[in-house]
């Protein structure tokens, strides 16, 4: 059975982790190479504006499937091994999501555990549902965060929310999510996915190709100088004043009209 389940109404596609019954465990399964997969359609479709990500099931993600983990026992597994197999494995679904230039809503509908959270790090808005909760939990189980989580999370909710996090494994609650940043709207469970779908058609409304510079301007603005911000933002700011989309959003706002993008 396929770990995601795709549907796309117009310009917004709905992404749903759709195994329950593992807690929609991030491995031991066909998880990665479907995420890898989307990612890589979506890149190459420009009608595509916009992605909503949540879980079946009463929880988001448990993240690694521990129960899975009983192999590195075996002495016949290397470190060497091990870490070819997390580079290759996990650490594909940051390397494809992180980098994805279409907007990302993350509707977390309920425990977002170890990579479970970090998953929601790479994604660029998060809602929860108050039946939701957060935890950086791989000191729980013996292992340190490997699927990139050490350089997310600081980044969503500061390096000593981070740490606290990270240091004690402990869970915090979609209110206590709220006040550090890690969501922007907490909400009923019913109305999670109402929320992130209307917050998707604002998203939508506006010109696709502009929205992906956007976005990618956010996310080298993380690590460029301002010095090099501003001359990759000149640089796109030229290809966006020649597009049709431009055009069509100053003559319709001259001509008091609603614009009609492409």
């Amino acid at each position: 059975m396929a770990f995601l389940n795709i549907e796309r109404d117009g310009g917004i596609l709905t992404v749903t982790m759709n195994q329950p019954e593992t807690r929609n465990a991030l491995t031991g399964n066909t998880a990665v190479a479907e995420f890898v997969q989307l990612c890589a359609d979506v890149r190459l479709d420009a009608s595509v504006k916009v992605l909503i990500l949540t879980g079946a099931g009463s929880i988001f993600s448990s993240g690694g499937n521990v129960k899975d983990m009983k192999r590195y026992f075996d002495d016949a597994l290397t470190p060497d091994m091990i870490r070819e197999e997390y580079r290759q494995g996990i650490q594909q679904i940051p390397n494809a999501l992180y980098q994805l230039d279409v907007p990302v809503i993350c509707a977390v509908n309920g425990p977002a555990i170890g990579a479970g959270l970090d998953l929601s790090c790479m994604c660029d808005i998060r809602i929860a549902s108050e039946n939701a909760t957060f935890a950086e939990s791989f000191v729980r189980v013996g292992i340190v965060p490997g699927d990139g989580g050490a350089w997310l999370l600081p980044r969503v909710v500061g390096m000593s929310k981070a740490s606290e996090m990270a240091f004690t494994g402990e869970a915090i609650s979609a209110g206590q999510a709220l006040a550090c940043g890690l969501v922007s709207q907490v909400v009923p469970p019913n109305e999670l996915l109402p929320a992130a779908r209307a917050l998707a058609l604002k998203i939508a409304a506006n010109p696709g190709g502009v929205m992906r510079m956007t976005k990618r301007l956010l996310r080298e603005g993380q690590n460029a100088t301002l010095a090099s911000l501003l001359e990759i933002s000149a640089g796109y700011q030229a290809i966006a004043h020649k597009t049709a989309d431009h055009r069509e959003a100053v003559t319709a706002f001259i001509e008091k009209r609603a614009p009609r993008f492409s």
